[in-house]
């Protein structure tokens, strides 16, 4: 019912860039707090930056200074900018979508992923 379309993933040189972007479903998507997640072989899968209905933004510290965080309602996109990749940012990045119901229950969903790659 709820869909999260991704794309932007690719290979880059360490210091590049790539921006990852996420249609999602106008319905959840003005109610949601909208994150990207990523996972590298072997690891799990981990926050990396997530944005709320109102605009207040965290990124982890293992990207901040160098990724941002943005949302268009107007688009129901969710955007990901990674500046001065590094070897290290090398995992499947997923976005995904959270709300809550008036009893507190949450829920969570996902994008099929985007393999980003950063060679040295």
């Amino acid at each position: 019912q709820v869909q999260l379309v991704e794309s932007g993933g690719g290979s880059v040189q360490a210091g590049g860039s790539l921006r990852l972007s996420c249609a999602a479903s106008g319905s959840i998507f003005r109610i949601a707090t909208m994150a990207w997640y990523r996972q590298a072989p072997g690891k799990q899968r981990d926050v990396v930056a997530s944005i709320t209905t109102g605009g207040n933004t965290a990124v982890a510290d293992s990207v901040k200074g160098r990724f941002t965080i943005s949302r268009d309602n107007a688009k129901n996109t969710v955007y990901l900018q990674m500046n001065s990749l590094k070897p290290e940012d090398t995992a499947v990045y997923y976005c995904s979508a959270n709300f809550r119901t008036p009893l507190g229950r949450s829920y969570d969903y996902w994008g099929q992923g985007t393999q980003v790659t950063v060679s040295s």
